[in-house]
């Protein structure tokens, strides 16, 4: 019997703990924090004050309280929690499920006491690279912070000179705003003056410009004519069916003659035409084979050209296909004949037909073009002031940390490298993709916002409304912002398509922490 109670008094009570010269005893698996919770005397109350039981049955791997609490030790209870001490270590709450599974979770091996499996007691060498990373860190945050001190110093300078410069743009935007009002009145009135000078020289081009079509149309017509009497070889003052026939020039399908129904397409489907039917409508289908003829035009090549398709005849007994191509190839000669005569005007001086301006107007005319450039220039001016104010302004409202701290990386980028592509990380802006094979870029996302939880928001940042994937979503990238001596973007990733995973370090996030929780209880244990 005694040997029972011992052995059920060592399932129950593991740990003793020698402080200031009291024995503090405490059941397997209960941190030092609530072993005044655990009083060996009388009964166990559950944390939830549901029931009291006992205090033979806590740790007797029967669950009895709903919330696990009389069960610290053992995995009866499935929501029960079981603490590992971990001396020399880190102490580590674990799941009471784990206990007695056959995997060492505790580095002391506590977890395990039923030997199902032997575990080494490893907390001394975990405890000594853990105190040695933990020492590193330690410098790094000092260092860091240092750094971050400085970067919010300049992102307070950086804030007081966007301020004072928005100050002095809203002033010259006002000067600018009137600037471009005078500018627009000097405008106004130099361009009625100029109006009303031009008027008279505006009837003169009209005059001129009818002459010259006029001139133009006679010289088609004198053309038509010429034409008409080399094709009338008979000089019956009719053009016929024949006649077209014995000019190869006509062989619409290149088969070495000229058919009937070819000759008659040029004739509108009649046998002959005479000297006007000829002008009006004979001469526009007629004169770019001439001119094919002579060299001087040739019409685009089509792939389809053939000289046996039957097509349907319009009212006026021309294929609408033919008639088509006849009226475009009109149009390409007559800008053919405008080119040659632009060049002409430019090899020969100018002739008294081209208007010019006496030297008054002309004046005019410049000075009303140096008023429109001055307003042109004005209101440039104004809209880059105007930009350069809703860029500051934007700025302004941007939030760079609760110290200005992030302030500094804004207008800077910063490149990862792997195999294939280059990675560009701009804080506040956007994030790319660059192929190293090409100058092709690929936007990953713009700045939305920050996006880390609480309580460090400013522990991630989130860009969006990249470019869409290829039958997939548009791409977006967050950004983990973690303390380092440099800025520095350490790692890219695409955990899932179409959305990416940078982390940037950065002395900007190198902030104070809150109370140490995670080693309250080391401190307990000590």
């Amino acid at each position: 019997m005694n040997l029972i109670k011992e052995s059920l008094f060592l399932n129950i009570f593991t740990i003793s703990v020698l402080t200031a010269g009291s024995e503090i005893i405490r059941p397997r698996g209960v941190s030092l924090s609530r072993a005044g919770l655990y009083a060996f005397e009388g009964n166990f109350t559950c944390f939830d004050g549901a029931k009291s039981i006992p205090f033979t049955q806590v740790n007797d791997d029967y669950c009895d309280c709903v919330d696990g609490s009389d069960e610290p030790g053992t995995s009866a209870c499935p929501n029960g929690i079981f603490h590992c001490v971990n001396a020399g270590h880190r102490p580590l709450n674990i799941p009471s499920s784990r206990v007695n599974d056959g995997v060492c979770d505790c580095c002391d091996g506590a977890d395990e006491y039923a030997g199902r499996v032997s575990c080494t007691n490893n907390c001394l060498e975990l405890g000594k690279t853990a105190r040695e990373e933990a020492q590193k860190q330690a410098e790094l945050l000092k260092v860091g912070k240092q750094l971050r001190q400085e970067l919010s110093q300049q992102g307070l300078k950086l804030k007081e000179v966007k301020n004072q410069k928005l100050s002095d743009l809203k002033r010259n935007r006002d000067e600018a705003e009137s600037i471009k009002a005078e500018k627009e009145q000097l405008k106004k009135q130099a361009e009625e003056v100029e109006e009303k000078a031009l008027e008279y020289y505006r009837e003169l081009e009209k005059e001129y410009k009818n002459k010259k079509a006029e001139k133009e149309a006679e010289k088609d017509r004198n053309e038509a004519m010429e034409e008409f009497k080399k094709l009338d070889i008979n000089q019956d003052g009719v053009v016929d069916v024949g006649e077209i026939q014995s000019r190869a020039s006509f062989d619409r399908d290149r088969n070495g003659e000229v058919s009937e129904e070819e000759a008659k397409l040029f004739l509108g489907s009649q046998e002959s035409v005479d000297l006007n039917t000829f002008l009006e409508k004979s001469w526009r289908l007629i004169k770019p084979f001439i001119m094919m003829d002579s060299g001087m035009y040739k019409p685009p090549v089509s792939n389809e050209q053939s000289g046996d398709d039957v097509v349907a005849q319009d009212d006026e007994g021309v294929e609408p296909e033919v008639a088509e191509a006849t009226e475009q190839d009109d149009d390409e000669d007559e800008e053919n004949e405008e080119e040659k005569e632009e060049e002409k005007e430019e090899t020969e001086p100018p002739t008294e037909e081209r208007v010019s301006y006496d030297e008054e107007t002309q004046k005019l005319v410049d000075e009303a073009t140096e008023a429109r450039n001055q307003f042109t220039q004005a209101d440039t001016n104004l809209r880059t002031i105007e930009n350069e104010i809703k860029s500051i302004e934007e700025s302004l409202t941007r939030d760079f940390g609760s110290e200005e701290e992030f302030a500094t990386l804004e207008g800077n980028c910063f490149d990862y490298e792997d195999r294939e592509y280059v990675y560009r990380f701009c804080p506040f802006d956007k994030t790319l993709q660059i192929p190293k094979s090409s100058s092709s870029e690929t936007r990953l996302g713009k700045w939305k916002s920050w996006s880390g939880p609480e309580p460090d928001p400013y522990s991630e940042m989130l860009y969006d409304g990249g470019q869409s994937c290829w039958n997939g979503p548009q791409r977006s990238t967050k950004v983990k912002v973690s303390c380092g001596t440099e800025n520095k973007v350490t790692s890219v990733a695409e955990p899932n398509r179409c959305e990416y995973h940078f982390d940037f370090s950065t002395p900007a996030a190198c902030r104070a922490k809150g109370a140490d929780s995670e080693n309250q209880d080391l401190h307990d244990e000590l």
